[in-house]
């Protein structure tokens, strides 16, 4: 039996942990705001600045204009005007630069018209006076003004490239593993190595940058998630002040006492920016929104472009894009374990088979996969995320025959196709709250489309329809997946199917599989972000190659291209079918390119 007395000693222990938790939550609480309080110290004066702006821009956006007086000319412009200001004020939350310009422009109208501008407030707002009060804030903020002067929206990813901000640092309290981070240490030294004197326009326009920021913008991250990188995401690391099953084990074992400050030492989840750049995740471990309710509010605000539906605890995430393109993921609790948003960037101005693949033999690769949509070949681009699937699926698309039109299913807006080729017959849908990817892909059959472009096939349903739709559907299919090997990609294809209910045995499942998917892209990128195509894989089918090939198999993989040693080399020749089949899709002018293509790389393997 348990003895009576350690089972009330065990309670009261457990009783007392409660109380101690639920003492500290209160006083961490108060902790978190004096903390924020004594770092936002320097912006008491921005703090008064900006609830004068929101006054002013409210009355001028809301207030009736027939208080004023004014003639009809007056009062037509000052409405004209009123208008702009509402539609830039809740465009320039959706990543429209024009609006979050307008916006910025009027803030500096409120300011230079109505407040107190003298040279001693300003300093007082933020002091460039006194250099060794500037924040680490402060100072990547002032080095990032600099910088766009010369560079513009570069103006991040030169700053990186010069400083070699995005080499691998030695964790040692990881055992000698490596990370990517951007600290502190590293934002002074090349603040006192940039650092010129700022004339007063210049402050005023980082004093109204901040105003933005903490008003309409996306707090510290703002001016960060235009720069020309991969992406940026908040909220991702560190801890939430729930408590953890190490605190609670060392009270036990220790008592209140010994446990305190133990959640102290640890990085809030609201001290967590992160950008993307170049395949790495790098953390900026020098910023902090400062306040879960801060970043909680850009997690609120970012989703927002053409309305997606509220954030809510039923619905706890939103994929969206945003007006420059950018891909917008938002999570919260319960869904997720505290607020978080992720955002994507796709730069359509790279968007070549030149700037995308390098070094030696990239002739070769880029000549193939220009064949390959020529020829009309049903093509799936792998690898994992941030590869580069996407991208490389927008520079692939630009050499399929302009006479085509093109019909593209995505879950969200990502591969604007019409901004990169406008003349073309191209319609992009979309998977919304009510309208299934099955649904619209079912519906793409209606709209005399002879490519069907799959952002990514991610779903049983989407995969066993894509498989059908390229056997009958369409000319031909391209698509991006994320299986990590050819075999992962077929058997996952032939599991869809068997799962959509078409086929109850794997065989026949696979075979149909085998016969729908012509090639396989794969994408890598290793860990300091190189990225490049591990191979161009061609499917064929058993009964292609029977004589070499026993009937337990049901295709051969043949990798076309592989690199290795830093190089793209041929390998194994394509098959004399496919070769065939290719040419019959080419106008006549190509098919004797992609004839000499072959013989000048495969030779006499031709046909093999």
């Amino acid at each position: 039996m348990i003895d009576v007395g350690w089972m009330i000693f065990a309670i009261v222990l457990l009783s007392s942990v409660s109380i101690w938790f639920v003492r500290r939550g209160t006083e961490q609480q108060a902790f978190q705001d004096e903390e924020y309080a004594a770092r936002s110290k320097e912006t008491d004066e921005i703090l008064k600045a900006l609830n004068f702006v929101k006054e002013s821009l409210h009355d001028l956006s809301r207030n009736h204009l027939d208080d004023y007086g004014l003639s009809e000319e007056e009062y037509k412009r000052k409405r004209n005007q009123r208008a702009e200001l509402r539609q830039a004020l809740k465009g320039c939350i959706s990543g429209d630069l024009r609006d979050k310009l307008f916006v910025k422009n009027y803030i500096t109208h409120v300011l230079e018209s109505g407040y107190p501008l003298s040279s001693g407030m300003i300093n007082r707002m933020i002091p460039f006076d006194e250099r060794e009060k500037l924040s680490v804030q402060d100072r990547f903020e002032i080095l990032l003004y600099l910088y766009k002067q010369r560079h513009g929206n570069k103006a991040l990813s030169v700053m990186i490239e010069e400083y070699q901000l995005d080499s691998p640092k030695l964790d040692e309290a990881s055992e000698g593993d490596l990370r990517y981070e951007i600290d502190e240490e590293e934002i002074n030294h090349i603040f006192f190595m940039e650092y010129r004197e700022l004339d007063e326009k210049e402050k005023l326009d980082l004093i109204v940058q901040r105003i933005y920021q903490m008003y309409k913008g996306f707090s510290v991250v703002d001016e960060i998630r235009d720069q020309w990188i991969d992406g940026v995401s908040g909220g991702v690391s560190g801890s939430d002040y729930t408590g953890s099953d190490a605190a609670v084990q060392q009270v036990l074992e220790h008592g209140p006492e010994e446990g305190h400050g133990l959640e102290d030492s640890k990085e809030r989840n609201f001290d967590s920016v992160w950008i993307f750049y170049k395949g790495k995740s790098i953390r900026l471990s020098f910023l902090s929104f400062g306040s879960e309710g801060e970043l909680k509010r850009v997690c609120q605000n970012i989703y927002k472009y053409n309305l997606p539906g509220q954030l809510s605890e039923a619905s706890a995430y939103k994929v969206n894009e945003m007006k420059d393109g950018s891909r917008v993921v938002v999570v919260r609790p319960p869904f997720a374990e505290s607020w978080a948003f992720f955002v994507r960037k796709f730069d359509i101005g790279s968007a070549s088979l030149e700037q995308l693949i390098k070094g030696e033999g990239a002739e070769t690769v880029i000549s193939l996969l220009q064949f390959l949509m020529k020829g009309g070949r049903i093509t799936a681009v792998t690898g994992s995320q941030g590869a580069g699937k996407t991208t490389l699926l927008m520079a692939m698309i630009k050499y399929i025959y302009g006479s085509y039109t093109l019909r593209i299913q995505e879950m969200s807006f990502e591969l604007h196709l019409r901004r990169l080729y406008p003349k073309r017959n191209i319609l992009t849908f979309r998977e919304t709250d009510h309208i299934s990817g099955q649904q619209g892909l079912d519906l793409q059959k209606k709209t005399d489309g002879a490519v069907n472009i799959l952002g990514e096939v991610a779903t049983d349903e989407v995969a066993a329809w894509m498989i059908q739709m390229s056997q009958v559907a369409s000319l031909f299919t391209v698509f991006t997946h994320h299986a990590k090997t050819f075999a992962d990609l077929i058997h996952s294809l032939r599991n869809s199917l068997l799962k959509a209910g078409l086929f109850r045995d794997e065989l026949t499942a696979e075979k149909q599989v085998v016969r729908a998917i012509h090639f396989d892209v794969h994408l890598r990128h290793n860990m300091d972000g190189t990225r490049y195509i591990e191979r161009i894989t061609e499917c064929v089918p058993v009964s292609v190659q029977s004589d070499r090939w026993g009937q337990s198999a049901q295709y051969e993989a043949r990798d076309i291209v592989v690199y290795t040693d830093g190089k793209y080399k041929v390998q194994d020749a394509i098959s004399a079918l496919t070769w065939q089949e290719m040419k019959k899709e080419m106008v006549p002018v190509d098919a004797i390119r992609f004839d000499r293509f072959l013989a000048d790389h495969w030779g006499e393997q031709l046909g093999a």
